[in-house]
């Protein structure tokens, strides 16, 4: 028997914030009965509440939310009749399973990917036959920890594939979607997803005698199979499991059942407790993946039991007689399935919830002895929850105790003192649902007053909280993370600012260890792992930028490689893209047209329409170009974004092979070349960018410390503030989510559909260029499109970084559509689509998404259009004034040809060659070295190109 009223030493659970509801006049949110929960994979939660109204009538809602913005979370009106009974994800987080006490179940999916917008399509119904289980079929895919080789070099060896077959597979053994759930009348319902869109769905009594189910739970074997496990609530009734067989025969579903080994509780066969426990609480398999070790927990009015019971084969006696007939030699000795306990708690006080871990944790030692041994890794404990308010995380098989938490630590508001609170009278707070993360790092908890709280579970529980015990179980995990594809915030709770650098570190060293081809998989997402951990010390928020610059960078030079095509189809020799790095590589030459006679040239022709709408992305590349080479001479300021691209001679060879590229195709077209403002009418803007680049990729391309740049390199660079005008990159925003706002470990409270005022951390305080103000001039930030301060189409927003872009493509040509299709289901920095909401009109946006201000006004960077006129072009309704309102008016400066005045300038980058005079639709920069009036010399204007209040016109002409 274990005890659980003494924790074990080193123990460490504490809550990070509450979310409540607002008291509202017309309607209430009370807790639904029974209450269900689910967390995925990509750390959404989803919740079950009814919303009750004046005259009573209950509408049965979801909600979902972010673990980073609780407090903007999306209702779904389920239409639901009856109460819901169950919730579960699906292994990839982006669809949820729903079903009710009228056996209706419905399939909701991410309509767009969107974390905000869901739909259900599809679903089945058993009519009138509450559901008491559900759960997805078993897909196969099962990546096993193995603990004890933590410190081992190799991915492969810390984790590993087992063998596990699918539910139901397809032709050609791909696995088939679908679910399985069990009624409370003993039906067992199937409902499979072909490819086509169709639900075949089939029903079968899980054994011929029905009987009532008031509890069950679904596992899977490595075989394929199915287990169910029932109990009709009694504790002196026997618990009934069940295997099921599912298959397709003729285009219908079929199930086929068998009865396994039953079990009755310890508790009923002792005397002394015989009739205390009368009832069945709460009856779990250990994991979905699990089917051998179940968890029971009987119950009376205030107290309770939980046993430990494992499914083990045990050979089976033969008769002397028997022997002497037919001699059993070695494995042919006939076994029994039997269940045997493995441990069980002394009487606790009543259990309210139990959640179970999902971290798949391999182990190689043998059940008793991990039972026995003190030893406590994330994934190894569950949860219980009891009717006085208190959470212990016990280990899964031991039951010992590792951490108590108690619920009577109130958290205060941000902006209150800590005070001390009266103990109320009444029924006390105790959560109904609880959910463990996939990590086992964090927890979940619905009390019975709707309130839900996210607690942090210590890594090292069961230990003194070590700093290098820490480090070495998040580093674990991370990496277990970056194998699988799961979301790692619930790690980033307990990255504290001084492991961030260590953690960084290590976690490069990790991923060096490993093969090419597995580095090669692993590039980007260890760079959005690295970005959000240094989002978590004031040392290191710079390196945020660099690293989502670097994945921008990687993503445009894929891109922009993969269309090059090579002459003959069936050239045996490397891509183009690869012929170009090679090429680049071998020739150091400053000169950037001599590098160009080596390629061939006929490989990057491209359509003109195409590379037109490529001068967005090319533009970025050249400011960003000219920005690192600018801030060369501030190589010693840490602070300034992008110090670490000025030592990092792959991303320094990456920007030069660009530019090679953009050299071509502005062979080809001009109007794609990169914009500059230069102050001489001879200077070759992007000859002087690339002589410079290759001076500085030249200190660094090789391995090892790079070598300092040279005086006349510094010298060189200095002087290009006065050659050409410095564009002032619009980084992504400073997320204002929670994470880097909990390092303190002060609990917030927090209200669900009100933005918090919280105080801004100090890693972005530091850097005012990433905080951005409501009501300021947004971006396009994957299209490097302006939207205005007031954008008109449909955006989507990232609530991780805050990275903002239409919903819709305003462009067509199929290279713009191949680089969206980037980022349908993930953003750039790397989540998945569960990051991602969407705004309709920038009042309606999300208070998370913070979007913002440049520095200094000047006009956007892609102009309006002119069917869209704007108060600032001076535009009457008779057409345009002004001394240019007839184009044959225009001075002989302006090179650029006449555009259409009725062209939807929207579509064209004229970028940095100076401001639009919407008058004649014509770029005054687009010749930018040309001078529009004796007096203005655009050359030598500062980054705002006019000062706020007045007109271009008013600027340039005094008109």
């Amino acid at each position: 028997m274990c005890d659980l009223r003494r924790p074990a030493a080193g123990g460490m659970m504490d809550l990070a914030y509450v979310c409540e509801w607002e008291k509202w006049s017309k309607s209430t949110h009370c807790p639904s009965v029974p209450l269900a929960c689910a967390w995925s994979c990509r750390n959404l939660i989803a919740f079950t509440m009814d919303l009750r109204s004046d005259d009573q009538d209950l509408t049965r809602m979801i909600h979902i939310l972010d673990t980073e913005h609780p407090w903007d979370l999306h209702s779904i009106s389920s239409e639901h009749r009856e109460a819901i009974t169950c919730l579960e994800w699906d292994q990839s987080g982006s669809r949820l399973l729903s079903a009710d006490a009228d056996g209706q179940i419905k399939c909701w999916s991410m309509a767009d990917h969107l974390a905000n917008s869901w739909e259900s399509s599809v679903g089945s119904l058993v009519e009138g036959d509450p559901i008491v289980a559900l759960s997805w079929l078993h897909n196969g895919v099962k990546l096993a920890l193995h603990v004890e080789k933590s410190g081992a070099s190799s991915f492969g060896e810390k984790f590993s594939r087992v063998k596990f077959s699918p539910s139901l597979t397809l032709f050609g053994g791909k696995p088939m979607e679908g679910w399985i759930a069990v009624t409370v009348s003993g039906l067992v319902t199937v409902s499979l997803l072909k490819p086509s869109g169709q639900v075949l769905t089939s029903t079968e009594s899980l054994c011929r005698l029905r009987g009532r189910v008031a509890l069950a739970d679904i596992a899977f074997t490595g075989g394929g199979n199915i287990v169910v496990a029932t109990a009709d609530g009694s504790s002196a009734s026997p618990v009934q499991f069940y295997k099921v067989c599912v298959s397709v025969v003729s285009e219908k579903c079929r199930i086929d059942t068998e009865i396994l080994p039953s079990l009755f509780m310890r508790c009923t066969t002792d005397l002394n407790r015989k009739d205390k426990f009368p009832a069945i609480t709460h009856l779990k398999f250990l994991a979905r993946d699990m089917s051998e070790q179940v968890l029971l927990c009987a119950s009376s009015q205030t107290s309770s039991i939980v046993e430990c019971w494992s499914l083990r084969k045990e050979g089976l006696p033969v008769n002397n007689i028997f022997q002497q007939i037919s001699p059993v030699v070695g494995d042919k000795q006939p076994t029994i399935l039997k269940w045997r306990i493995l441990s069980a708690t002394n009487d606790l006080d009543r259990v309210s919830a139990v959640a179970l871990p999902k971290l798949p944790i391999s182990l190689t030692n043998t059940d008793l002895k991990v039972a026995s041994d003190t030893q406590f890794y994330p994934g190894l404990g569950l949860a219980l929850a009891f009717h006085d308010g208190s959470v212990h995380i016990v280990h899964r098989l031991s039951l010992q105790t590792m951490a108590v938490f108690y619920s009577s630590a109130t958290p205060r508001p941000v902006d209150e003192p800590a005070i001390k609170r009266s103990r109320t009278a009444g029924p006390a707070v105790h959560f109904k649902a609880m959910q463990l993360s996939w990590t086992s790092l964090a927890l979940v908890g619905i009390d019975n007053q709707g309130k839900l709280s996210v607690l942090r579970l210590s890594p090292s529980m069961g230990h003194p909280l070590e700093v290098g015990l820490a480090l070495r179980h998040l580093l674990f995990l991370l990496e277990y993370c970056m194998v699988t594809g799961y979301d790692w915030w619930d790690i980033l709770l307990h990255v504290q600012p001084s492991m961030v650098q260590s953690l960084v570190e290590k976690l490069h060293e990790e991923y060096t260890r490993q093969t090419a081809a597995l580095q090669q998989v692993l590039s980007t997402r260890i760079l959005a792992m690295k970005a959000s951990l240094c989002k978590l010390s004031p040392c290191t928020v710079t390196r945020v930028c660099d690293y989502h610059t670097k994945l921008f960078l990687i993503a445009i030079s894929s891109t922009l490689k993969s269309l090059l095509r090579p002459h003959f189809l069936n050239t045996p020799d490397k891509s183009p893209g690869d012929r170009l790095t090679e090429i680049c590589a071998k020739i150091t030459d400053v000169d950037i047209d001599k590098v160009m006679i080596n390629l061939k040239t006929e490989e990057f022709v491209l359509d003109m329409n195409t590379l037109q709408a490529l001068q967005q992305l090319l533009q970025w590349v050249g400011d960003f170009v000219l920005y690192l080479l600018a801030s060369l001479p501030n190589q010693g300021s840490l602070l300034r974004p992008g110090h670490s691209f000025l030592r990092d001679g792959t991303s320094l060879g990456m920007l030069r092979e660009l530019m090679v590229v953009i050299r071509i195709w502005g062979l080809l077209k001009p109007s794609c070349l990169p914009v500059y403002t230069a102050t001489s009418d001879t200077q070759d803007s992007m000859s002087l960018l690339f002589r410079l680049l290759t001076k500085l990729w030249i200190c660094c391309r090789d391995e090892g410390p790079a070598s300092e740049p040279d005086e006349a390199l510094v010298d060189e660079c200095c002087l290009l503030p006065s050659q050409l005008l410095i564009p002032s990159l619009d980084w992504l925003p400073a997320s204002d989510g929670l994470v880097s706002r909990l390092q303190p470990k002060q609990p917030l409270r927090l209200q669900f559909g009100r933005a918090p005022t919280l105080p801004g951390s100090a890693a972005t305080l530091q850097l005012d260029g990433l905080a951005r103000a409501p009501g300021q001039p947004k971006i396009d930030h994957l299209r490097r499109l302006h939207l205005g301060a007031c954008p008109t189409e449909e955006c989507k927003a990232c609530t991780r970084c805050g990275c903002v872009t239409m919903l819709k493509s305003p462009n067509r040509t199929t290279a713009v559509k191949q680089w969206e299709q980037r980022w349908i289901k993930n953003c750039l920095c790397g989540h998945g689509p569960d990051a991602c909401v969407t705004s309709r009109a920038a009042e309606e946006a999300p208070a998370f998404v913070q979007l913002g201000p440049w520095p200094t006004y000047r006009p956007p960077r892609t102009p309006r259009s002119l069917d869209h006129p704007h108060p600032e072009d001076h535009l009457t309704a008779r057409g345009p004034r002004g001394p240019w309102g007839d184009p044959a008016r225009a001075p002989a400066s302006v090179s650029l040809p006449l555009l259409p005045r009725a062209l939807n300038l929207d579509k064209l980058q004229l970028g940095r060659a100076g401001p639009i005079n919407a008058l004649c639709a014509h770029n005054l920069g687009a010749a930018p070295n040309k001078r529009p009036g004796p007096a203005h010399n655009l050359g030598v204007v500062p980054g705002s190109l006019c000062p706020l209040g007045l007109s271009l016109n008013q600027y340039l002409w005094g008109t």
